[in-house]
């Protein structure tokens, strides 16, 4: 029998059941079975796959931890081969392969305890070392156990030197600076943790116990911790203000100062002192990591009480508070250890809010519209893009998820794409982590031009899961190129329900209705202006940097009648008529395979990786088109198209009404429906290729129409619901050209549709 190093308690080994997991193993043998599953093990990078990351248990023992075990992309992990790692072991199968799955905690410190397993024996790190049983051990070293934890305990009749100083000079005690206490090997195997372990010093130098010191810091919210310590201590050094000092003078080794978000890379090591909104709260297996805003960045925090309890239960997201801690880099990454943690009140709060309130007006709101290339109707909505631009903006500096809409099409996606280039640097900008970029930018294709009520279900599902898992803020829906009509409105009112806020951006028309249900609305009068145009000077407007990076985007957008100052921009730029076409082909063919996913690593790629970049450099025209990602994928577009039109040509009818020639094509029997092109590409390539003044293609219970002259697609399903009134005629789709009705009416409808639209020809 044995003790628990955690609880105490009778147990068989070191550890009972119930906290097996708040250790970590070291493991020292030499085969699969002895892993015990669901324990943590200390392990060490072996080597990448394309499926994982093999992991070194021992050196005869390796395990595979997944990539669908990895809470982000296997990409954005940063071990190389050596590095030591924690992780738990999931499975061992019969055939020896170990499964393993990631840990949250990635440090000794954010542990109870330290255990080490050699073969199916359990000893602890001092057994090992020493090669005595554990109760020689804790008596030899003068250890005890105290509430869970293993702390040194003096066996020694002598007054410790740190009891000497409090006694003999109680002046000149320092209790944050004069005893720095680190977590050593020992720390680790006996669980206690280094906030713990100050606790500890400061009650050993001024005699006072730490939870009162912490008390009187919350109470007295114009003090700060390290001065109410000073106090005990008989310190009375005057306060120096954190705008005035960069670094702490030497009579004031001990003061804690307050610093900006912005300075803390500089200041690793540090004893600092923040003041701002928490915008994120994640408890974990180990520490609760709060996100931290002050007026100049967010910093993760992490506060550890025991593993997997949640660290100061009375601080939640929104609140304004004060946090004092020790600057550290954890894994690459920017960390502050928390010592205390309040929640500011009364004047103290009204101070951080209003400073930060001053500071986001000015980081948000930009000074002037930045616009990719000269547009007459782009320019007169300059202060709709500034609005649009302060609420993308105002989002990442709140630490608000920014999740863009946008058609499944060329436009669409170019519009899409243009607005998550000008959001990342931004979000780069505000947040440590690593994988921040796709936490809090997300771009979701829709595969129709209507926002309706399945893709509002969908992302209300999505933001209240992520508010009630992760403790997220609700986000910021951009909806590009869509939700600008009345068919729209049910969708955008649901989010307003939840208090998602919205900004539509869209070239064509919109319903005066959208402006009720949108905080903005970017919608500049005028024809010609497509959205991939419009959403890229509005991209440039929130981060003028990106402009020369998306200046050939608008140029993509046009299938054709591109503006001439687009076309100069995109040729300026290095992209000729040739490139553009060749880029706008290979994103309507990749639009259309897994629409409903962003695909941004390889839309990257194709407008703006290694394909881009060959175009730009000047490579032969031979090399560009068998080498580039976009030559490849844009043969690949008009081998389909070609083909697709082929057919479609050859079954055409074409007759004559009111003197317009008309097209019709029966796509239902004529087309591979599930194939590309979509039935809706097609019907436009076909009518730029045509003759006929009018296009239209009939499916079993919806048609698309393509015409020479403006058509008011509602006026057009009204007029052909009075011919055939009960066929359930309704304009489904504005922006695709689309009216939906009953099948068992479909020769009536076609027939009144081409009516209703050689009337709007006179």
């Amino acid at each position: 029998m044995g003790n628990c190093i955690i609880c105490g308690t009778d147990t068989q080994g070191h550890i009972c059941q119930s906290h097996e997991e708040d250790v970590v193993f070291e493991f020292r043998g030499d085969s699969a079975d002895q892993l015990v599953e669901n324990r943590f093990y200390r392990g060490v990078v072996d080597g990448y796959a394309d499926f994982g990351v093999f992991i070194d248990l021992s050196p005869s023992v390796t395990g595979l931890l997944h990539r669908s075990e990895l809470d982000g992309r296997l990409e954005s992990l940063d071990w190389e081969a050596g590095d030591s790692v924690f992780v738990q072991v999931k499975n061992v199968r019969d055939n020896g392969n170990i499964d393993l799955t990631s840990s949250i905690r990635q440090a000794d410190r954010e542990f109870r305890g330290t255990l080490i397993q050699d073969g199916t024996d359990e000893k602890l790190p001092e057994e090992d070392e020493e090669g005595n049983a554990s109760e020689e051990a804790d008596a030899g070293n003068g250890r005890e156990r105290n509430g869970g934890s293993v702390t040194e305990a003096s066996t020694s009749d002598e007054t410790p030197e740190t009891e000497e100083k409090t006694e003999a000079e109680p002046a000149e005690a320092n209790p944050v600076e004069t005893e720095t206490v680190e977590t050593t090997e020992d720390d680790e195997s006996t669980g206690q943790t280094p906030t713990d372990a100050r606790k500890a010093a400061v009650e050993e130098i001024t005699g006072t116990d730490a939870e009162t010191i912490g008390e009187t810091t919350a109470e007295d919210t114009d003090g700060t911790a390290a001065e109410e310590i000073e106090e005990t201590a008989g310190d009375d050094a005057e306060e120096t203000a954190a705008e005035d000092v960069d670094e702490t003078p030497e009579g004031d080794a001990g003061r804690v100062t307050r610093r900006n978000i912005s300075e803390l890379s500089d200041r690793v090591g540090e004893e600092i002192r923040i003041e701002g909104e928490v915008v994120g709260a994640r408890p974990t297996g180990g520490p609760t990591v709060f996100e931290l805003r002050d007026e100049t960045g967010v910093v993760d925090c992490a506060a550890f009480v025991e593993a997997g309890v949640r660290a100061y239960p009375e601080i939640e997201v929104g609140d304004i508070v004060r946090l004092d801690g020790e600057v550290e880099i954890r894994r690459d990454e920017l960390q502050v250890e928390t010592e205390a943690l309040v929640e500011l009140e009364g004047d103290d709060a009204e101070t951080v809010q209003r400073r930060l309130a001053e500071a986001m007006t000015e980081r948000a709101r930009p000074d002037e519209a930045t616009l990719v290339a000269a547009d007459d109707a782009v320019e007169a909505a300059s202060e709709q893009l500034l609005d649009a631009a302060e609420a993308i903006r105002r989002a990442v500096l709140e630490s608000r998820p920014v999740v863009v809409r946008h058609a499944a099409t060329a436009d669409g996606y170019v519009a899409g794409v243009a607005l998550e280039r000008a959001v990342l640097p931004m979000v780069r900008e505000e947040h440590a982590e690593s994988d921040a970029e796709y936490h809090y930018v997300t771009r979701r294709p829709l595969e129709e031009s209507v926002y309706g009520m399945n893709d509002a279900t969908n992302d209300v599902t999505r933001m209240l899961q992520d508010r009630e898992r992760h403790d997220e803020k609700l986000p910021l829906v951009v909806l590009a190129g869509t939700a600008s009509t009345v068919e729209s409105e049910d969708g955008l009112e649901m989010l307003g329900i939840y208090g998602a806020d919205r900004v539509v951006v869209d070239a064509a028309p919109a319903d005066s209705e959208i402006a009720d249900d949108a905080e903005v609305l970017v919608n500049p009068t005028g024809d010609g202006l497509s959205t991939g145009a419009l959403a890229s000077s509005l991209a440039s407007t929130i981060t003028p940097g990106v402009r020369e990076e998306i200046v050939h985007l608008p140029a993509v957008s046009y299938w054709e009648n591109t503006p001439e100052s687009y076309r100069e921009a995109a040729s300026e730029a290095g992209f000729d008529t040739e490139d553009v076409t060749e880029l706008r082909e290979a994103i309507a063919l990749e639009a259309f395979y897994q629409s409903y996913d962003e695909k941004r690593e390889l839309v990257g790629d194709l407008l703006f990786g290694e394909s881009v970049e060959a175009i730009a450099a000047g490579a032969p025209d031979d090399a560009a088109e068998s080498e580039t990602l976009a030559g490849h994928i844009a043969t690949q577009f008009r081998e389909k198209m070609d083909t697709e039109v082929e057919t479609a040509e050859a079954n055409i009818e074409n007759s004559e009404t009111a003197g317009v020639d008309v097209a019709v094509l029966d796509t239902e029997s004529y087309t591979h429906k599930y194939d590309f092109p979509p039935s809706s590409l097609l019907l436009s390539e076909l009518h730029r290729r045509g003759d006929a003044g009018v296009t239209i293609g009939v499916a079993m219970d919806e048609l698309w129409v393509r015409a020479d002259a403006d058509l008011d697609l509602r006026e057009v399903a009204r007029e052909a619901a009075s011919i055939t009134p009960g066929a359930g005629i309704t304009a489904a789709g504005l922006r695709e050209g689309r009216i939906e009705f009953l099948s068992g009416a479909r020769e009536d409808v076609e027939n009144a549709v081409v009516a209703a639209v050689v009337e709007q020809f006179d």
